[in-house]
């Protein structure tokens, strides 16, 4: 081997209904990622336990998310699709790299210290470990790529420090299993085992807020429902949620400048960009000078055009959940196959008997 083979990783946590924000910001991005790449998709449903332990139905809210992939285009023959729980050889490689990551890198993690919030010493030992975890999902496959948000940008850089910490300490073994690939870190060249994984980011992502208020994020804990376009709503739910939705009462401008101060009107139009795949000036040029009463039904059509055949197809697969039920079955299988191999390999490298 003198190269690592390219391969896309990513995951959803199996944590309360997928909205609008998580189709445009991460599972529309799936889809076309899969045209021209090696992919596997994970639910990640060991990270669902780190902040919150016990779950109502845990197994409800993974087949959900799998359902989400597959309803919105992911193909889980020609890919991966599993849950993460399937195959224990994330969890064994996290062990692995916890040992390898530092303390004080952990501590440094801004995600730990917004969820720990003022009570640190009562969070989960899990919740400081995960971005490990996190970097074992990615590596255990020896992934290359990851289709990352803002959010997840400090926890791509951990996954890299990991790798290449493990890849400087375990260089002359990493090259007597014979395992390894030449590469250069900063200006030295090394012979290591994991790739540095690059992040995957295709321009902007939209920003999904609030239809109650475009100063927040679309969240599945805000508690009204009105302010989220859930991926399961039907069509009349869709258009009414739109229709209600915010906005002031000024017509759209023409210009992208006009929206300054404007983050209702922002968001609306954001979300009708991203959904028709076109850019905010565009969708201005064709309404710039119209009513919300105006734009909002051409918003309410196109979001029932794109979205309501996704909700329809995840209820059909939810009524019955053997079918999804063989795809994380057949998924599990195909990666721990995968994965078994990069165990075995780090095995070796470290020293372990097998």
């Amino acid at each position: 081997m003198n190269t690592f083979k390219p391969l896309v990783f990513s995951g959803v946590q199996p944590t309360g209904n997928l909205h609008l924000g998580n189709y445009l910001g991460a599972i529309r991005k799936f889809v076309a990622l899969q045209e021209n790449n090696d992919c596997i998709y994970c639910v990640v449903d060991l990270h669902a336990i780190t902040a919150q332990l016990v779950h109502d139905d845990l197994r409800g809210q993974i087949r959900s998310i799998a359902a989400a992939f597959i309803a919105s285009g992911i193909d889980p023959v020609k890919h991966i699709v599993f849950n993460q729980s399937a195959v224990p050889q994330h969890a064994e490689l996290a062990w692995v790299f916890n040992c390898v990551a530092r303390i004080g890198w952990m501590n440094r993690m801004t995600q730990f210290k917004d969820k720990a919030g003022k009570d640190r010493e009562n969070a989960s030992l899990g919740l400081l470990a995960y971005p490990s975890l996190m970097a074992a999902d990615i590596l255990v496959y020896r992934a290359t790529h990851v289709p990352v948000g803002d959010d997840q940008k400090q926890h791509l850089e951990l996954a890299r420090d990991i790798a290449q910490k493990f890849n400087i300490d375990f260089q002359d073994k990493i090259r007597a299993t014979g395992t390894g690939v030449d590469m250069v870190v900063g200006e030295e060249p090394i012979h290591g085992y994991f790739p540095l994984v690059e992040p995957l980011i295709d321009g902007p992502a939209p920003r999904v807020m609030s239809l109650r208020d475009g100063t927040k994020k679309m969240s599945k804990s805000d508690p009204s429902d009105l302010s989220r376009i859930n991926l399961m709503d039907d069509a009349d739910d869709i258009a009414k949620k739109i229709r209600k939705a915010k906005t002031d009462p000024e017509g759209l401008p023409s210009e992208i400048e006009g929206l300054a101060g404007r983050p209702e009107a922002d968001n609306l139009v954001g979300i009708y960009a991203a959904l028709a795949d076109r850019t905010k000036a565009d969708v201005l040029a064709e309404f710039g000078g119209q009513q919300f009463s105006i734009f909002k039904p051409a918003l309410a059509e196109l979001a029932v055009e794109v979205l309501a055949p996704i909700g329809a197809e995840m209820r059909r697969l939810l009524d019955d959940t053997t079918h999804i039920d063989a795809i994380l079955k057949d998924g599990g299988e195909r990666a721990g196959a995968r994965a078994q191999k990069v165990m075995d390999e780090v095995f070796d490298i470290i020293g372990f008997l097998r």
